[in-house]
């Protein structure tokens, strides 16, 4: 039961150091920008002319010692300057060893040491890899624990969505939360399979009946009863094929990542814990694959909810929100201080914003506020959208409640917050954000893939509420 990623060549915890060994030599790293080419060092620069070195992103030139033996320096090209993640290039083009910025040229000290951990990340546990390990000794400023916690929960995120659905199904998605919640001594509970039905969870049960690895609500809990209590939903779709509306081809390639919300809730939940946060934190993971079998649920059928609200299924590739449905109906009863969703629910997210900036919905203006600060001070870019309430007409059933999806196709994720909304106590704080999971295009900080997206941003607007 309990998922065991395979060994990854790369030692997390030699990333960052914070002094290298006596008789070790640090090699020294310039951070040198578009307009500060003059400023190279002197020897430097006649090697960076000879190899046509002018800063633009993510080139790095290793420069020889005068000597002729060994390196004296590297130069990365940063640009125009206004990415401090740019430093990942480092990770795979430096050779072993400790070095250190000995300029930055106005990058973020803490941004950039973050960005060339994550820029580290190589999926590498089913095939061979081989590959450098540079190390960065840390500047006497920067908070070791904080850097290397954002780093290995991104890696945790990115390993979970990665993992194809056939090693990381329902099953493993519980074995990983088992894991997690081992680790910092979380208590943990799941209801399974039937037990949905008798439990009152009957759209989890729904939507994963029809697969072989039975569908599962994951409960997991920790830290001070009496502290502040937060709220994490994720949607844990380990695969969507779309049901019997079935998806074409190109379009279901990817499923693996859409339980990509859950990924991101325990990533978050890694932070939260390993920080000590101040807060009773709970997580609810719905954990299903939307599978294609004779006792698959149908277009047309009537699901009852944990609410008590009746759902016309209008498309079974909207299966997301039906098992949110649920989980948040839970989330709410015990009245939480916060309740925070994630999902990689709408291909209207991506449509309307791109893969990059992942578009997020909520009721509380203050955490709004909060959020957004964050998103610019940690470079985790999010945008907020409306709940038009006037969309929500979009969703009414001649037959039930509602209906799972609108007919006229428009506002896509807005109407799939909206519907998540219906099951939403109104005095509850909650935000729910539309994540896409995945870099479709390379980048010095992160590799095509499975992606962790908001969770630094989301942590920071904690740390400021539950400080």
């Amino acid at each position: 039961m309990a998922w065991k990623l395979k060994r990854r060549s790369l030692k997390l915890d030699n990333l960052f150091v914070t002094a290298a060994h006596k008789n070790e030599k640090v090699l020294a790293v310039h951070c040198v920008s578009k307009k500060d080419i003059g400023a190279i060092p002197k020897h430097a620069k006649s090697w960076a002319d000879l190899n046509g070195f002018d800063g633009a992103v993510g080139y790095v030139l290793l420069v020889p010692a005068q000597s002729g033996e060994g390196l004296d320096s590297a130069l990365l090209g940063i640009g125009e300057g206004d990415d401090p993640f740019v430093t990942g290039a480092l990770a795979d083009k430096l050779p072993d060893g400790p070095f250190s910025f000995a300029s930055l040229a106005g990058l973020d000290n803490r941004l950039a040491a973050i960005g060339f951990g994550l820029g580290s990340y190589r999926f590498d546990v089913y095939k061979k890899i081989n590959r450098r390990q540079p190390q960065l000794v840390l500047d006497d400023a920067l908070n070791r624990d904080d850097i290397l916690r954002q780093v290995q929960s991104s890696f945790l995120a990115r390993d979970l969505i990665n993992t194809p659905a056939d090693d990381m199904g329902p099953d493993e998605i519980e074995g990983a939360s088992r894991k997690l919640a081992k680790k910092y001594k979380a208590t943990i509970k799941v209801i399974k399979g039937d037990d949905l039905l008798s439990k009152n969870f009957p759209m989890i049960h729904a939507v994963g009946r029809a697969a072989t690895k039975a569908p599962r609500l994951i409960d997991m809990s920790w830290g001070d009863k009496k502290a502040p209590k937060l709220t994490l939903v994720g949607k844990g779709v380990a695969f969507d094929t779309g049901g019997l509306d079935i998806k074409p081809a190109s379009s279901m390639r990817n499923m693996k990542k859409d339980m990509g919300g859950a990924a991101n809730v325990l990533a978050l939940a890694r932070i939260i814990m390993d920080a000590k946060l101040n807060v009773r934190l709970r997580v609810l993971i719905p954990a299903v694959e939307n599978a294609i079998a004779g006792n698959a649920f149908r277009p047309g059928d009537i699901l009852r909810s944990r609410k008590g609200l009746t759902v016309e299924i209008g498309h079974t590739d909207a299966e997301g929100r039906l098992v949110l449905g649920d989980a948040l109906a839970l989330a709410c009863e015990e009245k939480p201080d916060l309740v925070i969703d994630m999902a990689t629910l709408t291909g209207a997210a991506r449509v309307a914003l791109g893969p990059e900036l992942p578009p997020y919905y909520t009721n509380d203006k203050s955490f709004a506020s909060a959020v957004d600060e964050a998103a610019l001070s940690e470079r985790d870019p999010l945008w907020r959208m409306p709940l038009w309430q006037s969309y929500n007409k979009a969703l009414a059933s001649n037959v039930a409640d509602l209906n799972n999806v609108t007919t006229d196709g428009f506002a896509g994720s807005i109407t799939a917050g909206l519907f998540l909304e219906r099951f939403v106590e109104p005095a509850i704080s909650w935000a729910h954000f539309d994540i896409f999971g995945w870099n479709p295009s390379k980048k010095p900080h992160s590799p095509i893939g499975g992606e962790a997206q908001c969770i630094r941003a989301i942590f920071a607007s904690l740390q400021k509420r539950y400080t």
